[in-house]
């Protein structure tokens, strides 16, 4: 079965750390949506199987109306899709909205906090505080979704080890399935990266990275949750069916400006342009993946994850890594990084690529 993605560009207000495609120009959102529909009606079945899994992602999904949300999952007309995923701005959230997101068919949110430290989020340009954020997921709660992800970033300029092992116990507290945390990425263009090149802000010791890194997955264990991908955690049977769908191969497709789109290993592409997205111009590009092209994306996405790779789909002398404490084969001959062997994962990745 095949994974939908719906990209909603809108938001409020720029991070100042994303790099994705968004814009603020929020009047502009029903006539995208129109265009969004279009795009659903004429590529829905484009994978040639059954949509399983949908996952409405952004940009900001909750700056759009309940009306808006509950047309485009018509318009997907996906009665047997598994997991219908929204991401929230915890700053959009109210019990009334959650409720109404639940009612339309959503049955798994992904709520960006990032951080529960108010100075941490005014200092990435966040537009919520954590108070918000805890609201949020209890609001969610309390609307019947059992079946909630939040975002935390690591490494943020300023950020202490102290603040970090409190947002852990926060979000613990909070009695969630899943979580991703993420390094911070200084992304080309971005104004935190401007910031840094300036010397505005200072980025946190790669010491001090790899510490964070360390107690989270530690941490996370020990309140028994499955490290399953690099940056993702979740009780065991709440990992994010869409997001496996990623990095294991299923073919998905990307509605929306700037989405992607995988299958029969082709890849495809839609502008990261408004007014060329709403003029009709949905697939702008496309490659067909070459059989190297396939060997090195399982090498690089099949070590992100807890499964690993076959041993013998590897082509390149491991045994270095093995050595040195950096992959691990198991009993079932999959090969799987360590803990060590995360913290340089792109390396030992770009070693085995043919």
């Amino acid at each position: 079965m095949a994974g939908l993605y719906v990209h909603i560009p809108f938001c409020k207000k720029r991070c100042l750390y994303c790099d994705f495609f968004s814009t603020t120009q929020l009047e502009r959102r029903a006539e995208y949506i129109d265009a969004v529909l279009k795009e659903i009606a004429a590529r829905r079945d484009e994978a040639g199987e059954p949509i399983k899994t949908i996952y409405i992602g952004g940009g900001t999904p909750s700056t759009l109306s309940i009306e808006a949300i509950q047309r485009i999952l018509e318009a997907i007309d996906a009665p047997n899709a598994k997991e219908v995923t929204m991401e929230l701005n915890p700053g959009d959230a109210d019990l009334e909205y959650l409720q109404a997101l639940r009612r339309i068919g959503i049955n798994r949110l992904s709520i960006g906090i990032q951080t529960f430290q108010d100075n941490l989020l005014s200092l990435i340009g966040r537009r919520h505080n954590a108070e918000q954020a805890i609201h949020a997921v209890r609001w969610a709660q309390e609307a019947g979704f059992d079946n909630i992800s939040i975002d935390l970033i690591y490494a943020l300029p300023t950020q202490t080890m102290e603040q970090w092992k409190e947002d852990i116990e926060t979000a613990l507290g909070l009695n969630i399935q899943h979580i991703s945390c993420y390094g911070l990425m200084y992304e080309e263009g971005t104004v935190l990266t401007r910031r840094l090149e300036a010397g505005q802000i200072e980025a946190i010791d790669e010491e001090t990275e790899i510490s964070m890194c360390d107690y989270l997955c530690e941490r996370l264990q020990q309140a028994g949750f499955v490290h399953y991908e690099v940056s993702n955690f979740a009780l065991p049977g709440r990992e994010a069916q869409h997001n496996s769908a990623y990095w294991d191969g299923t073919p998905y497709i990307g509605i929306g400006a700037g989405a992607h789109s995988y299958i029969n290993a082709v890849r495809s592409w839609n502008p990261s342009d408004l007014n060329a997205y709403m003029q009709g111009d949905f697939v702008r590009g496309s490659e067909t993946l070459t059989e190297k092209d396939r060997y090195n994306e399982r090498i690089m996405l099949g070590l992100r994850t807890n499964k690993g790779i076959l041993r013998s789909e590897i082509r390149a002398d491991i045994s270095a890594q093995i050595a040195a404490g950096l992959l691990h084969q198991t009993t079932d001959g999959h090969i799987v990084a360590t803990r060590q062997g995360l913290h340089i994962l792109n390396r030992i990745i770009e070693d085995l690529m043919i």
